[in-house]
C-alpha cells in the first residue's frame, strides 16, 4: 500500500497543471512567433507546454534561478515543433502524452545564463589530434538533457527576423536524434509523402536534403572566401547536415514567409514532416 501511495503521489505531482493566464499572456506578448499561432494552435500550445513541464525538470546553472516566465517560455518554444507533430513511429518510450515521446531520452534541462565554452577534439586525416573552444548557446546531448543560453532565449523574439531560435535548434536535433545519431533525418512516418517504405522515404527525404545542404555550404564558402552575401540561413549550418536540418527547422518555425522564399524545395517536407495531413 505504501509504495502504491508513493507512485501515486509521483504522479500527482507531476501531473500537468493548467499555465496560469497572465503568465501564458506575456510569454505570447514576447515572442511574435507565439503570438502569430491561430487560436486554436495558440490553445493546444498551451495544453502541450504544460505537459512538457510536468515532465522535463530546469536547473539553473552559474547562479541562474529559473523561474516560472523561463521554464513557461522554454517549454512553448521547445513544444512549437510538435504542435502538429505526429506520434513517433516507433512509439517511442511508454508514457503519457504521445507526441511527447519524441523528447522521451531526458528530462533535465540546463538554463546558463549565458554562452558558454566548451573544449572539444577533433583528429585529421593523419591521426593528430586537435584541441579547441567552441563557443555554445545551447547544446542536446543525445540521451543526455538540453543546455540553452537564457540570453538567447530571451532574445529569441527580436532575433525571429533572422530565423534564429536556439529552442527550436536544440530540440529539433532531439527530433533527428529519435532513431539514433542525428543525420539530419528524424525518423519518418510510414508512407510519408506517398513513399512505400521507411528506406525510401528517407532516400528521398536525403536526396533533397543533400542537395541543399551542398547550395547552402557552396553559399557560404563563397561568402567567407571571397566576399559574396551571406544567405540569410545561420551558416552555421554549413557545419554538418544535421546541424543544416536543425538550423532550418528553427527559421521554419519563426519566419516561415523568409523561410519558403530561400529554400523552397525543402518547405513540402518540413510541412509533410511536422504538419501531417
Amino acid at each position: 500500500m505504501n509504495g502504491g501511495w508513493r507512485r501515486l503521489l509521483r504522479w500527482w505531482q507531476r501531473a500537468p497543471r493548467n499555465i496560469p493566464d497572465p503568465l501564458w499572456q506575456a510569454v505570447l506578448a514576447d515572442y511574435g512567433f507565439l503570438q502569430a499561432l491561430s487560436p486554436e494552435d495558440r490553445q493546444g500550445l498551451r495544453a502541450l507546454s504544460a505537459e512538457f513541464l510536468a515532465e522535463k525538470e530546469f536547473h539553473g546553472a552559474g547562479g541562474l534561478q529559473v523561474t516560472d516566465p523561463m521554464a513557461v517560455a522554454i517549454a512553448a518554444q521547445a513544444c512549437l515543433p510538435l504542435l502538429h507533430l505526429a506520434a513517433r513511429p516507433d512509439g517511442g518510450t511508454p508514457g503519457r502524452g504521445s507526441v511527447l515521446r519524441w523528447y522521451a531520452d531526458f528530462v533535465g534541462i540546463v538554463v546558463q545564463p549565458g554562452e558558454v565554452v566548451a573544449r572539444r577534439e577533433s583528429i585529421d586525416e593523419t591521426g593528430v589530434v586537435h584541441a579547441y573552444d567552441e563557443v555554445l548557446a545551447g547544446e542536446a546531448m543525445d540521451q543526455g538533457p538540453v543546455m540553452l543560453s537564457w540570453q538567447a532565449v530571451l532574445e529569441a523574439g527580436d532575433s525571429a527576423e533572422a530565423g534564429y531560435n536556439v529552442v527550436i535548434h536544440e530540440f529539433a536535433h532531439k527530433l533527428d536524434m529519435a532513431d539514433g545519431a542525428p543525420d539530419g533525418c528524424p525518423p519518418l512516418p510510414p508512407g510519408f509523402m506517398g513513399a512505400r517504405s521507411a528506406m525510401q522515404a528517407r532516400r528521398q527525404w536525403l536526396e533533397v536534403w543533400e542537395e541543399a545542404y551542398a547550395q547552402f555550404c557552396d553559399q557560404v564558402v563563397v561568402a567567407e572566401r571571397f566576399g559574396g552575401a551571406m544567405p540569410w540561413l545561420d551558416s552555421y549550418g554549413s557545419q554538418s547536415l544535421d546541424e543544416f536540418f536543425a538550423v532550418a527547422c528553427e527559421a521554419y518555425f519563426v519566419n516561415r514567409p523568409r523561410f519558403s522564399a530561400d529554400f523552397a524545395p525543402l518547405l513540402p517536407l518540413l510541412d509533410a514532416f511536422f504538419r501531417p495531413a
